[in-house]
């Protein structure tokens, strides 16, 4: 969706402002019908190709998202789509840094020598979520996925993730949060 499509929506903005803002000129919506396994399952596959690694040789499958299709993880919906059928696959949740969290988190795996092949996805489809009359929102999400197989060096100097140093600040939480605002349900006999 180019920033020209936002101006047609009624929104008080231009492809200008957008652009001199962010860098963004467009953003891409997944297709009707297309969820985010679909998403990160074609990533997946195409970091696979050329590789020499089958997908059955993949160990872990690790999806950073923070917009499953399902509550409980996309991870192992992904691993059976793209035949990883003997990963260990799960999802991590970290927002704009889950791609960096999941690598410093599969490179954990192979350097302790649990795994040799992890496969580390990051996918989202924020479109679902983004208030569209919003202009200070919805000018800067989109739908997309990229993947990276990761693979344990036979020796420290063949290493590719040399170090790293993560940390968190949530003291500003509030400044870009999507909270849940669930209602209580009466189950039965006044319990919640």
């Amino acid at each position: 969706m180019p920033n020209s499509d936002l101006e047609g929506m009624g929104l008080d903005t231009t492809d200008e402002w957008i652009s001199e803002r962010t860098g963004i000129s467009s953003r891409h919506l997944l297709p009707e019908g297309m969820g985010l396994k679909d998403l990160a399952s074609t990533a997946a596959t195409r970091a696979l190709e050329g590789t020499g690694v089958s997908p059955e040789e993949i160990d872990l499958v690790i999806v950073a998202t923070s917009s499953p299709d399902d509550l409980f993880g996309d991870a192992p919906a992904v691993a059976a789509a793209i035949g990883a059928k003997n990963a260990a696959a799960f999802d991590l949740t970290a927002a704009c840094s889950g791609f960096l969290f999941a690598l410093v988190t599969g490179s954990q795996f192979l350097n302790s020598g649990t795994y040799k092949n992890v496969l580390v996805i990051g996918a989202d489809a924020l479109s679902r979520w983004v208030d569209w009359s919003d202009r200070n929102v919805c000018i800067l999400f989109g739908d997309g996925a990229g993947a990276v197989l990761l693979q344990a060096a036979d020796s420290e100097s063949e290493a590719g993730v040399l170090g790293f140093e993560l940390h968190s600040n949530g003291l500003d939480a509030d400044k870009l949060s999507l909270p849940y605002s669930g209602k209580t349900i009466e189950l039965a006999d006044g319990k919640h």
